[in-house]
């Protein structure tokens, strides 16, 4: 990766030696040069391009394919504009001539001069030719709501073009653009006529519909191409025919732009490159925005990974730290109850043994207690049985006998009413039949009843005494375990006993929480994206190469045509210029006094853009190369110029210069005299003092 970003940083230094970025659009063309040093284009583009990436010609074309930049394109064609015939109809409302117009201004090559008093619509002439040629104009017009009807008739790349648009409440209602086979057929037509070759190329219904397809009809009759530009390289931005078009219409003397009328994003060097027509010069912005753009979205993931990685690092550091102070805490705890583990380890044990103990006394107490309860039970019949005996002979009868509780057969208990019968009655209380016979020996039975008596009492006194034995004992074992169980929760509570715990639980969590603690996945480059950066920075480095070479010569050239028409133009002191590909500006006069264009006067400015859109032509003349569409457009000259350069001078050398160099010039200017003096008649399109220029 830091490879790859060195090989791109190291591109775009060397694409930037010159200039802050490179041009434009998804194209380039072949060349037809003679005379200037040219790269080896016996080898095709993509192949050294591939020499240099490593990698195959095909991988090349995917590349360039991916991104929309094709290899080669058809030979370049005219990019030169004429203007012919503008014509303008509506119906003007207001105090000041009212009434319905329609005005025809015609154009020539050369120079040519709107003459009329301030707010007489010089500048609106301007406009309007903008709004057709452009799609939308580049400041309000006045006067724009009288407007109904809008023809401009010119030569876009040796094509007769017609622009008529009808509009209703300032804005575009219709628009046609037409083609014919020359100039003159479109005088008077408005709409498509196919037996005299004139066709609609567009049409559109609304300003914002007419506005995008001018911009593309344009663009595309003059093979010019998007200037693309990355955006804080994340992505690019795109700027078509508006760019252009503001080295059509001059800016103000104060702007700083030396080409065009946009500071913003390199556009100045990018045009100038463009109507230097250098080599590649159509892909090799396209290429460096797209490298720029992919390598710093690597560069931003690899940053985001790494962030990422370092805040995992640190997460997982504080689960260590955590578990490590854990693990402390709970040996620490561990150590402390070690000093008291034999005291606590005996009372356990004693505390075991004493419950098995009271256990064992229980179950003794429970079988003492039931003996005892049959022996109660005993005594309590022998006691009746005496009282009866003594008392009843029926009872002295049955007292050898059986005394059954329930049926010998069915198992059901004798009620107690059939015993009672039994005594009453001398009914058996089994089979209720009478008990009958003499009582030959009552004192006999009434002695052995009293025996067995005397027995039962004796078993039953001798049960409950180990009874109450077993009872003391089971009160005093019960007493001491409850006593031990006591001295064990205090020893327990005095070895911080939940203090391990909570730690032994803090162990367990931290570490559940460090086994299953994500780890990222390596970050993978796509191969994809590799080979895409290693292809686009070749590619830089390819058509940087190319630019150098191709660019020494006609650089040479442009900065010697600069100064000769800087001083032509009346900059006496001017010494020398050097430009670069940037379209910086430095400006030596004076003795070797060096400074940049931004620091000139607003006259000595517009007096170098117009050197500089002049010097364009004569360099692409000497080297066959396509370049400025040859048009300009200067609102009030005159208004930048201060005491010491004659607007006459400039003037002058730009109508000399308009007739040699086939440059048409359209100024506009309040002076009559000026304009008088300095052009011929056919040159001068004036309005009579006061009035209107259309």
């Amino acid at each position: 990766m830091q490879k790859l970003q060195e090989e791109t940083e190291s591109a775009q230094l060397q694409a930037e030696h010159e200039t802050d970025s490179t041009i434009c659009g998804p194209r380039w063309r072949p060349r037809r040069r003679v005379e200037k040093s040219m790269p080896d284009n016996n080898t095709p583009l993509e192949t050294r391009i591939a020499a240099k990436a490593r990698h195959s010609v095909e991988d090349v074309r995917e590349v360039f394919a991916s991104f929309g930049i094709p290899l080669a394109t058809p030979p370049a064609r005219s990019r030169t504009v004429r203007l012919r015939r503008l014509r303008l109809a509506g119906n003007r409302t207001g105090n000041v001539y009212p009434g319905r117009f329609d005005t025809t201004l015609e154009f020539d090559e050369g120079l040519t001069a709107l003459v009329a008093a301030n707010l007489r619509g010089k500048t609106s002439v301007l406009e309007l030719v903008t709004w057709c040629l452009r799609g939308s104009p580049r400041s309000p017009i006045g006067g724009r709501h009288w407007l109904g009807e809008v023809d401009l008739d010119a030569e876009v790349a040796g094509q007769a073009i017609g622009f008529r648009l009808n509009l209703e409440e300032e804005q575009i209602a219709s628009a046609v653009v037409l083609s014919a086979p020359d100039v003159g057929s479109l005088s008077g037509v408005r709409e498509a006529d196919t037996s005299r070759g004139i066709a609609a190329v567009m049409r559109a219904s609304s300003s914002d519909s007419y506005d995008e397809q001018v911009q593309a009809l344009m663009m595309d009759r003059l093979d010019l191409h998007p200037l693309v530009s990355s955006f804080k390289q994340t992505s690019t931005q795109t700027h078509g025919w508006p760019v252009y078009f503001g080295t059509i219409y001059l800016p103000a003397g104060r702007d700083k732009a030396l080409l065009g009328d946009v500071l913003m994003s390199g556009l100045p060097g990018r045009l100038l490159q463009v109507f230097l027509d250098l080599p590649s010069a159509a892909a090799l912005t396209q290429v460096k925005a797209a490298a720029d753009v992919l390598v710093a979205k690597r560069r931003a993931r690899h940053n985001a990974d790494k962030i990422a990685r370092q805040q995992r690092d640190n997460e997982r550091r504080d689960i260590e730290d955590s578990l490590r102070e854990a693990r402390e805490r709970l040996e620490a705890l561990t150590a402390q109850q070690a000093g008291g583990q034999e005291s606590l380890a005996d009372l356990a044990a004693e505390t075991v043994a004493l419950a098995r103990q009271v256990a064992d006394s229980e179950e003794t107490w429970d079988e003492l207690m039931r003996t005892y309860r049959r022996a109660r039970t005993q005594r309590q019949r022998d006691t009746k049985v005496v009282n009866d005996v003594t008392e009843d002979a029926t009872a002295r009868r049955l007292f050898h006998g059986l005394d059954p509780r329930t049926c010998p057969r069915c198992d059901q208990a004798i009620e107690a009413e059939r015993r009672q019968r039994e005594s009453e009655t001398h009914a058996c209380a089994v089979c209720s039949r009478p008990v009958t016979g003499d009582d030959d020996s009552p004192e006999e039975v009434i002695a052995e009843a009293q025996q067995r008596l005397e027995a039962s009492t004796a078993a039953e006194k001798e049960a409950k005494g180990e009874l109450e034995v077993a009872e003391t004992q089971l009160a005093t074992l019960s007493e001491r375990l409850t006593e031990t169980q006591r001295q064990l929760r205090n020893a327990e509570a005095a070895e911080n006993a939940p203090a391990r715990a909570k730690a032994r639980e803090d162990v367990l969590r931290l570490e559940g929480a460090l086994s299953v603690f994500p780890e990222l996945p390596p970050l993978i480059d796509a191969p994809e994206e590799t080979k895409a950066i290693k292809v686009l920075t070749a590619g830089v480095k390819i058509l940087v190469a190319d630019h150098e070479s191709a660019s020494r010569a006609l650089f040479d050239a442009l900065n010697k045509e600069i100064a000769e028409l800087g001083r032509r133009f009346g900059i006496d002191s001017l010494e020398s210029v050097k430009i670069n590909r940037a379209a910086h500006l430095d400006v030596t006069k004076g003795g070797g006094n060096t400074k940049p264009f931004g620091e000139q006067s607003a006259g000595e400015r517009l007096r170098l853009r117009i050197a500089v859109v002049i010097a364009l032509l004569r360099v692409g003349a000497a080297h066959l190369v396509s370049t400025h569409p040859g048009l300009l457009l200067i609102d009030s000259p005159k208004a930048e110029e201060v005491q010491d350069l004659d607007i006459r001078r400039l003037l002058n050398e730009l109508g000399n210069l308009a007739k040699e160099k086939h440059l048409q010039v359209v100024i506009t200017t309040r002076d009559f005299e000026l304009a008088h003096d300095v052009l011929d008649m056919g040159n001068i399109i004036e309005a009579p003092d006061g009035k209107p220029l259309w």
